[in-house]
């Protein structure tokens, strides 16, 4: 019964738009239709690149009723005309589909809409593709349908055999990412909850059975980062590598989206600093992201050890060769890491490269990013204070740096061991001779 009724509606949102976005204009050949965007170009910022900018109604608060207005600035003018046109498309078909007629994609739709004003874009993407997971089988059931049944056979399905591949379904997919399709799902729930759509979110009490996630732990193997001696190896590994001194920024703790962004700008090799104001990642292995740092406290500024000044230096001798040989070929793009032709280079294709070098030299495959434990262990066992260990990672909060980066090895241990062995029998220095374990004397 549902289908007619929501074949009629996408009929009116068709006519809206062609009503809203198409206006008549004329040139020297005759009268044509010309697709008419509210889409301000705005002058090129700091870094030379020109934007674009609208804004649009996007239809009633769901809270206050007021009508909202949001604000959408892109890096070509046509992700603004797609994003234009999708917001419209949403927004007519929030306000004209009858409430009783919402599927779950619908309001997943709508609510993903709602939550990309507030989340970074490649947060946006996770969140799209995670839920893109339960679409597929809960996608056309209307919401107010929705049981908690239909959810629970989706997530038994999805441990089962819910990993797709070219249309086909396979292995179940791990209890995590189970469960994060659930928590987002969750999440839309609650806002229908909110909005008067559903009375109550029939996915709250589902949950990922514990067997399931002890299971998927036991079966995880766990890849600590390189210890010293291959640290070591790497570097010697790369030295002569064409890309040897993002492998060693990578080394000193830089995360792959810093050294992605990083510009010659912000290198000043005479006073041996760099400064980290910039991040390029990718979404989706193709989809190439640019933005500030991850935080305030990601935006600083490191001194350069001297091999890693030296390196920088000899690549951009290098660089310079590169664009003389490659002549008007050669895309002077400004960024630290590209390629021959001066062409900006993402963390995949670092991190391939860097898996390469790996791989020739016998070394231990690890990611990338586990470089930075390795650093920030190193620092943290050597006597750096926790003051500067969190402002050399870009944390705003130590423990952040300590529970996440500072992962001491068994040999990191053996001073412990040793101070033990006082303990045990040794000869205690004079200070320790009032002291007793567990509490302290005097």
């Amino acid at each position: 019964m549902a289908k007619p009724a929501i074949t009629a509606t996408f009929g009116v949102v068709r006519q809206a738009l062609a009503t809203s976005l198409f206006q008549r204009s004329s040139d020297t050949e005759g009268k044509r239709a010309v697709l008419s965007y509210p889409i301000k170009k705005l002058v090129p910022d700091a870094k030379g690149k020109v934007r674009y900018r609208f804004v649009v109604d996007a239809g009633p608060d769901p809270i206050t009723g007021k009508r909202k207005q949001v604000t959408r600035t892109f890096g070509t003018l046509r992700e603004a005309k797609a994003e234009y046109a999708s917001i419209v498309h949403r927004r007519y078909e929030a306000e004209r589909a009858p409430l009783s007629q919402v599927t779950v994609d619908e309001w997943l739709d709508q609510w993903l809409s709602m939550k990309a004003e507030d989340l970074e874009e490649s947060t946006a993407y996770s969140y799209t593709m995670t839920l893109a997971r339960v679409r597929g089988r809960l996608g056309r059931i209307r919401l107010q349908d929705l049981t908690e049944d239909h959810v629970e056979a989706w997530m038994r399905w999805a441990l089962q055999e819910g990993r797709v591949r070219r249309g086909k379904t396979g292995t179940g997919l791990g209890a995590t990412s189970v469960e994060m399709s659930l928590t987002r799902l969750k999440e839309a729930l609650d806002r229908a909850v909110t909005r008067g759509l559903v009375e109550v979110n029939v996915a709250r009490e589902v949950t990922v059975p514990r067997r399931a996630r002890k299971a998927e732990r036991r079966a995880r193997e766990a890849v600590p980062p390189w210890s010293v001696t291959e640290v070591r190896a790497f570097v010697r590994a790369i030295a002569g590598d064409r890309l040897q001194a993002p492998f060693l920024l990578a080394l000193m703790g830089l995360r792959p989206a810093e050294i992605c962004g990083m510009r010659w700008a912000d290198v000043d090799l005479d006073e041996a600093t760099v400064s980290i104001t910039n991040t390029r990642t990718v979404m989706g292995n193709d989809i190439v992201v640019e933005k500030d740092a991850k935080s305030l406290a990601g935006e600083r500024q490191l001194p350069l050890p001297a091999p890693v000044a030296a390196a920088l230096t000899a690549f951009r001798a290098d660089q310079a060769a590169e664009k003389t040989a490659a002549g008007q070929g050669y895309e002077d793009s400004g960024y630290v890491l590209v390629d021959a032709r001066g062409r900006a280079l993402n963390g995949r294709q670092l991190r391939e490269r860097a898996y390469k070098v790996m791989d020739r030299s016998g070394l231990r495959r690890v990611r990338l990013y586990d470089a930075r434990a390795s650093c920030l262990t190193y620092l943290a066992n050597h006597g750096v204070p926790d003051h500067l260990l969190a402002r050399w990672a870009g944390h705003a909060d130590i423990r952040t740096t300590k529970r996440w980066y500072v992962k001491p090895d068994v040999e990191d241990l053996r001073p412990a061991a040793d101070t033990w062995g006082g303990l045990a029998g040794g000869s205690a220095p004079v200070h320790e001779e009032n002291v007793r374990c567990g509490s302290v004397n005097g």
